[in-house]
């Protein structure tokens, strides 16, 4: 290979997205170390996965969206946990998944603070939920295994995609998954640098390479020549590229650890909960392999910071998703929260078809590409946007032809 052929790839951003294109770079056919360099800039001083790709649910699904791409990634998934033992190192397994719809309980109104047992019964008995338990009679509209929400409280369930069976949805670890795509891809030699990107400098319309700030030097100016730049920093990519039509959405979620005797089963919940007075409140709970349990509620609008490290926590909105889970729980009403945190979500703002962005950004620069914008599907989709990256960058064509609609 000529000195022409040299490849100096950097790719913007230590998210699932940054770190599995890594990975398929270090994979790809033509990858040698040799004559290609593979460097991921994070701009968290605490390491990579610190935004999105460390707090999010970790759900993959054949019904996610865009198809043309979940096809791509949901086999690539279960391809990368059977090479790479993805069950003990990221928490990779399938799972049942549904819609929830239920009634729950009032907290402030259990024994010693007002209401009594029978008025709490007589209560559901208006609804119709009337305690199976106590009438000895197996709520039907309750999935059987489903052992750690109170089935009498069910109203209605609903797989998310009764086609696809058991082994349509999965999860992972985001934070495992995201680390261990880098371990993996840092075996074969990719490097990972610390620093927050400025600018992406180009000339004669092709990039040259990435200025930064390297904390680990007093945030001084720092340059990295490349003749590739993937830009993957998520909610971050538009303050890199101004021209991004990409906006973030914050979202709030909580960690549980229930007491260690239940054998959680293995379930997603999207949920719709009936609370007193009149309220309305849907937050996504996910059972995971190593007793924890992970929810999340709705996004807000809040100001995106300058790094992902001065992310700010409302802790009322974790406290809210405690309390809701709590209503239909019993099991997780005596767990313990662990973690009280949020995110940021990329959202394309173009067009109306709400993203990903991917592929090469020629209308900027010659060995400029895009990998953001996947909104709440990012960990899902993973995959399939890092071989299609790794591809236009190695060979300069995507091999599938199922997602060129996203290239810009």
């Amino acid at each position: 290979m000529t000195q022409a052929e040299q490849r100096n790839i950097l790719i913007i951003g230590g998210g699932i997205i940054g770190c599995t294109t890594a990975y398929y770079l270090s994979r790809y056919p033509l990858y040698d170390p040799e004559t290609t360099k593979i460097t991921v800039l994070e701009a968290s001083e605490n390491g990579i996965a610190q935004g999105a790709s460390g707090k999010a649910g970790g759900l993959i699904a054949r019904w996610a969206y865009p198809a043309e791409l979940v096809d791509i990634s949901f086999p690539e998934h279960v391809r990368l946990a059977k090479e790479h033992n993805g069950a003990d190192r990221w928490g990779f397994r399938f799972v049942n998944c549904g819609t929830w719809e239920g009634t729950g309980e009032d907290l402030e109104s259990e024994p010693g603070s007002g209401e009594r047992k029978g008025d709490r019964r007589k209560s559901l008995e208006k609804l119709g939920l009337e305690s199976s338990t106590q009438s000895g009679q197996i709520n039907s509209k309750h999935p059987k295994n489903l052992n750690w929400v109170k089935q009498e409280l069910t109203t209605s369930y609903a797989p998310m995609d009764p086609a696809s069976g058991f082994e349509g949805t999965a999860q992972v670890h985001p934070y495992l998954f995201t680390t261990s795509m880098m371990a993996l891809a840092a075996e074969k030699g990719a490097e990972l640098q610390k620093g927050s990107a400025i600018s992406i400098e180009k000339e004669s319309g092709r990039v040259t390479g990435v200025r930064y700030r390297d904390p680990t030097d007093n945030n001084q100016d720092h340059f990295i020549s490349a003749t590739h730049v993937i830009l993957a920093a998520g909610a971050w990519s538009r303050s890199i590229l101004p021209s991004l039509p990409v906006t973030a959405t914050r979202a709030h979620s909580i960690t549980i650890r229930p007491e260690p005797d239940i054998n959680m089963a293995p379930y997603v919940l999207f949920t719709e909960i009936r609370l007193p007075r009149n309220h309305l409140a849907s937050p996504e709970i996910y059972a995971r392999p190593d007793n924890e349990v992970y929810a999340c509620g709705p996004g807000d609008d809040s100001r995106l910071p300058k790094n992902v490290d001065e992310v700010e926590v409302d802790q009322a909105a974790c406290e809210s998703i405690w309390k809701h889970v709590m209503s239909i729980s019993p099991e997780l009403r005596k767990g313990r929260v662990d973690k009280r945190q949020a995110c940021f979500l990329p959202v394309v703002t173009y067009g109306g078809a709400g993203g990903p962005i991917i592929g090469e950004a020629k209308i900027v620069a010659s060995g400029l590409y895009i990998a953001t914008g996947h909104t709440c599907w990012g960990i899902c989709n993973a995959p399939g946007t890092a071989k299609a990256m790794a591809e236009l960058v190695m060979s300069g064509k995507e091999s599938s032809g199922k997602i060129k609609g996203f290239f810009l």
